[in-house]
């Protein structure tokens, strides 16, 4: 039998109104008639409809995630840390993916919108005009993470990835290392991959060491293009002693390739990876990375939409810091 409010309010002796403005919060009774009244929903064992709840108050308390549909690592921490945040403020997530380079964006904000989700979040996607227009149109609260736009008009959280990569770089530079590598990069991604390369050109450049072309290796940020990346440095007798790689399964990747090449790490090579995502500390030897607060990346994200929700405010954008994770993968190099 399903127990509802007029139960707890006859075994109570109080209106339903009562009733009702304790189970949501609502004031107006003093401290005695609260803890009477949910000790008797607890012993009738009342449970909260919280979708007629939310038809009453016209919200889903759902919150939508658009990411893109690849399997890179720090995705997991993201979502959990959305997750642990929804939850204990009464919201669910409901994730979408976009497609590799979020080419189905529009569509997932079509699905999300009927689903009627109160607050929206875009995890690493880099936006089009028209896709920054259909954000801009919805009626609830939003941000990205991981990402901006060119005008940075909508809000969003993310690390500096220019500064972080100069910091990369200048640890390794620091350590000895005057011939580094790039390997990983997306020369098309505005977002990380252009300012993870120009951060890695400008500190090169702050400390006088000669850039060169083929000490730059493209790639998707995965760990086949680590590999590749090393297979192609060892085929062109590049003599870089040093690689920064622009994601933490690059460096896997060129470490996987060493491991086949006998090149040994850190000894004939130092490899700085970038994330800090959790296979970092599991790889061998341990990775040198830059560290993204991922975790904290989704909390954060989740509760500014959930604030925005609740009080009808404007949410801001923030950049959160970076950090470098010191491991063994680096060593220092003398001359």
């Amino acid at each position: 039998m399903t127990i509802t409010i007029k139960d707890i309010a006859n075994a109570a002796k109080v209106s339903t109104a009562t009733v009702s403005r304790v189970l949501n919060g609502a004031g107006g009774y003093n401290e005695e008639t609260k803890i009477k009244i949910l000790q008797i929903a607890k012993e009738l064992g009342y449970r909260r409809n919280e979708m007629a709840r939310s038809l009453v108050k016209k919200s889903s308390n759902l919150i939508g995630i658009i990411m893109p549909s690849v399997s890179t690592i720090f995705y997991a921490d993201i979502v959990n840390g959305m997750e642990k945040v929804a939850q204990a403020h009464g919201f669910s997530v409901i994730l979408s993916h976009a497609g590799e380079k979020g080419n189905r964006l529009i569509d997932c904000l079509k699905m999300l919108e009927e689903r009627k989700v109160d607050g929206l979040v875009i995890v690493s996607i880099p936006l089009k005009e028209e896709q920054i227009q259909a954000i801009e149109s919805l009626s609830i609260p939003y941000v990205l993470l991981s990402t901006d736009t060119k005008n940075k008009r909508i809000p969003f959280i993310k690390v500096d990835d220019y500064e972080a990569s100069y910091a990369a770089t200048k640890y390794l530079i620091d350590y000895g290392h005057q011939k580094i590598g790039l390997a990983g990069v997306d020369f098309s991604d505005r977002v990380a991959g252009i300012a993870r390369m120009e951060g890695y050109k400008r500190a090169l450049c702050d400390h006088e060491i000669s850039f060169s072309a083929n000490y730059i290796k493209a790639g998707d940020y995965s760990f086949s293009a680590g590999k590749e990346a090393l297979y192609a440095f060892h085929a062109e007798k590049t003599d870089i002693t040093a690689v920064f790689c622009v994601s933490d399964e690059v460096a896997l990747g060129i470490i996987s390739a060493a491991f086949e090449l006998g090149i040994q790490i850190p000894n004939d090579l130092s490899v700085m990876g970038y994330d800090n995502t959790r296979v970092a500390e599991m790889a061998v030897p341990p990775l040198t990375t830059i560290e993204q607060p991922f975790q904290a990346m989704g909390e954060k994200g989740c509760l500014k939409i959930i604030e925005a929700i609740q009080q009808k405010i404007t949410v801001k954008t923030e950049m959160l810091p970076f950090a470098i994770v010191e491991r063994a993968s680096v060593s220092k190099r003398d001359y």
